[in-house]
């Protein structure tokens, strides 16, 4: 039998040859054909592993009250709202995920739906593939430089935002509780208060994690504020955004549109009324990906379990307040 025992909850992946190699660095029964959809099914193959890997599966209170000798918890993902942070910290387990392996495909497909967005380019492409080739179908597109886009957020992946967004001509604005306006301007980007950048900027763009205190941030009455030419982009969570709200502000063309790699329940049902609106993008939740950032959300998630179970804090610690409190040492 081997010293620990390490199991993935679910996942899409092809393969996980790349886990396997990281697992083979120390003596662990790897378990990686589990695809648990309900809390019971967590639960039967998670109560006795040392580490835990999970992609989309719920990691709840429930869950963590029967993990018998878990240590550690990685997730394939920057968020963590699927895991209840709280409930591990409150029993030493330490919670890892990946916050940088995707920066560059988000901020670009945040960026690309911006774009396509503003210039209706899934629109026209879907009118000359049906056999009409007229312009004016289009009518209005009006020109990006000079806008302005506003982000909610002023993280890593907004940072490379307002970059490229700025190539376009474009002038950025942010709005982030905990950046200060003098650390936004090393990036030439101008801080403002919520209400004041939804009413101001012809694009919001969305990247926040979802929290109790950002989900639903995006709700009626933040839509009517906004201007009724300005676009709504989220490449972050979907419950950041009240759906039901943001139907009715596209019905009431109290905004001009709406580009999305995430919705509020995903996958998206075909009877949804955004999927049948000509003007609102939908991807599906695709932005993180390309085969470099896969292979290095595999790597890095299944590293972060070897980590701990080597006796170190793993490299992108969540819950924070463990430091100091296990005997774990700092690498």
């Amino acid at each position: 039998m081997s010293k620990f025992k390490v199991v993935v909850t679910d996942h899409e992946y092809e393969s996980m040859e790349i886990e396997r190699q990281e697992m083979s660095k120390i003596d662990v029964d790897f378990y990686d054909s589990y695809q648990c959809k309900t809390e019971d099914e967590v639960i039967d193959a998670t109560k006795d592993a040392d580490g835990v890997i999970v992609q989309y599966a719920k990691i709840t209170p429930r869950v963590i009250d029967h993990l018998k000798k878990c240590k550690v918890i990685s997730t394939y993902s920057i968020g963590v709202d699927k895991i209840d942070i709280k409930s591990a910290t409150a029993k030493n387990i330490c919670v890892a995920n990946v916050p940088d392996y995707c920066v560059d495909e988000v901020s670009d497909h945040a960026v690309l739906l911006m774009l396509a967005i503003a210039r209706k380019l899934t629109l026209l492409n879907g009118k000359v593939k049906s056999g009409v080739w007229d312009y004016k179908v289009s009518k209005p597109i009006y020109r990006i430089k000079g806008k302005k886009l506003g982000l909610i957020g002023f993280g890593k992946i907004p940072k490379l935002v307002a970059k490229k967004a700025q190539s376009f001509g474009m002038k950025v604005y942010a709005y982030d509780p905990y950046i200060t306006a003098e650390e936004m301007s090393k990036y030439d980007v101008s801080r403002m208060e919520f209400d004041d950048i939804i009413q101001t900027v012809d694009f919001v763009s969305i990247h926040v994690p979802l929290l109790p205190s950002t989900k639903e941030m995006f709700n009626e009455a933040a839509f009517k504020k906004m201007k009724k030419t300005s676009y709504l982009i989220n490449a972050a969570r979907g419950p950041v955004v009240d759906e039901k709200a943001l139907i009715e502000a596209l019905q009431n063309k109290e905004i001009a549109g709406a580009a999305l790699d995430v919705v509020y329940k995903e996958p998206i049902s075909k009877d949804n009324l955004l999927v049948k609106m000509d003007n609102v993008i939908i991807t599906p939740h695709v932005a993180w990906y390309s085969e470099e950032s896969a292979e290095a959300l595999q790597r890095t998630t299944a590293q972060q379990v070897v980590q701990e179970l080597e006796g170190y804090y793993p490299k992108n610690l969540v819950n924070r307040e463990l430091k100091g409190k296990l005997n774990l040492k700092e690498r």
